[in-house]
């Protein structure tokens, strides 16, 4: 449990902690230079010469804190640092980028393994030698909840950790994050690359990206994913589109990264439909590998041979550099054709996520109401009117007298005798029977 009264403190980045923050983002890019599949954009370190133009606009579209980054500090310390940004256009799901805490509470904070294995979430008792104290959990933990808090408009939160990185996993487990999936990342090697790329592709229907394709590739991003997974993405058609100024973002960002980015999906003329999809990030100087993202119907496999060789003879035109890709665990068949192909696994990750449910704020009934009050609301709408009351008789049922004869009947032979109904009782006071006409 969080102690209320902490004297941590937690807020929005400021343009004066630019240079703390980017060597925050420097250290976590060094430790792990894997781009994960839910990875950001963008970073924090190239909108430090535009702080205070955002900022501004930021307020007049009502956004208070467009880099979604949070500070703890203690004593003027700064104790970590959380950064969250919105997953989809709608904004309806969020997803964590990094979670770093300053390394000199972890050097300062270290106690044996049986203490600190009761202070960790059950289930992690297997850790190091030497692990951080509590300290690392309750500062991570308010990091977190302060962003479920200040974020109303999220519903899901969605991250991605390492599986070797226990004191994150930890950390998220206290937090409410269940397992969503298991991602497995592959490395292909340029001499691999070169033997796909002497392969012809089979892709008659093979078309460039635009956003008039956004219904499909929105279609076939439905197909490749299980109904859990779909539901915490939550995307729309709008996701696949891009904006004019998106565009601008991108390729200026491609030029300063020395990237170039490439995309084509598969039409199926029959179906009207897309049934495959790939995108590769290239690297123009070889300084890094090359990223490719991929998605394919479960129904069309046989695409999987297709779109790697179409995706090998494209890396040939830039400096040889391995290519990266991810396959998670509901892709069988994908994984299956990387260990025929002699890829190689280089990390394994979790995904996670967890809902939040905001308060509603409900006002209370109150109950101190005086009596007059309650009396009006029992008023008849209009005054009442006297009328005359008349008492309903009870109702019996019709009596059956023998046949009379008059004196005509009584002269005539009569044949049958037919019996005639008495309409002279008690029941019928007003209307006196009539005698024979004639």
């Amino acid at each position: 449990m969080l102690s209320q009264n902490s004297d941590i403190l937690i807020r929005s980045v400021q343009y004066g902690d630019w240079e703390v923050v980017e060597q925050f983002c420097n250290q976590a890019s060094a430790d792990d230079g894997l781009s994960y599949a839910i990875n950001p954009t963008s970073h924090l370190k190239p909108y430090r010469p535009w702080y205070g133009p955002l900022k501004v606009l930021g307020a007049l579209f009502k956004r208070p804190n467009v880099f979604g980054a949070y500070l703890a500090e203690r004593d003027s310390k700064l104790q970590g640092v959380i950064q969250v940004s919105p997953f989809n256009r709608s904004r309806s799901t969020w997803r964590v980028d990094r979670v770093a805490l300053v390394n000199e509470i972890a050097a300062d904070s270290q106690v044996p393994q049986k203490e600190a294995a009761m202070s960790l979430s059950p289930g992690l008792s297997e850790s190091p030698s030497v692990v951080k104290t509590p300290s690392f959990l309750q500062i991570g933990s308010l990091l977190l909840r302060h962003c479920f808090e200040k974020t109303w408009e999220a519903r899901n939160w969605l991250l991605e950790v390492n599986v070797n990185d226990t004191e994150l996993l930890a950390l998220y487990r206290h937090n409410g994050f269940q397992p969503l999936a298991q991602m497995t990342y592959w490395e292909i090697s340029p001499e691999e690359l070169q033997e796909l790329a002497e392969r012809e592709p089979d892709l008659p229907n093979l078309l460039p990206v635009s956003n008039a394709d956004a219904q499909l590739l929105y279609q076939l991003d439905t197909m490749s994913m299980p109904p859990l997974l779909r539901q915490v993405f939550d995307r729309h058609v709008e996701d696949f589109k891009t904006s004019l100024m998106g565009s601008l973002c991108q390729g200026i960002k491609n030029w300063l990264n020395h990237t170039e980015v490439i995309s084509g999906y598969v039409f199926e003329s029959q179906r009207k439909a897309a049934i495959g999809y790939f995108q590769v990030q290239l690297c123009r100087d070889g300084s890094r590998p090359h990223q490719a993202q991929l998605t394919v119907n479960p129904a069309y496999t046989w695409l999987y041979p297709e779109l790697m060789s179409q995706m090998a003879r494209i890396t040939q035109d830039f400096p040889e550099s391995p290519l990266q890709l991810v396959s998670s665990d509901y892709h069988k068949e994908r994984e299956e054709y990387l260990e025929r192909l002699g890829a190689s696994r280089i990390a394994h990750t979790l995904m996670m996520s967890r809902s939040v449910w905001h308060k509603v704020r409900e006002s209370k009934l109150s109950l101190d109401l005086q009596l007059p009050e309650v009396f009006q609301g029992l008023k008849p709408a209009r005054k009442p009117v006297p009328s005359r009351i008349s008492p309903i008789q009870p109702h019996h049922p019709a009596k059956f007298k023998p046949p009379t004869r008059n004196a005509k009947s009584a002269s005539k032979p009569s044949g049958i005798n037919k019996s005639v109904l008495d309409l002279s009782g008690k029941d019928f006071p007003d209307s006196p029977p009539e005698g024979p006409c004639c």
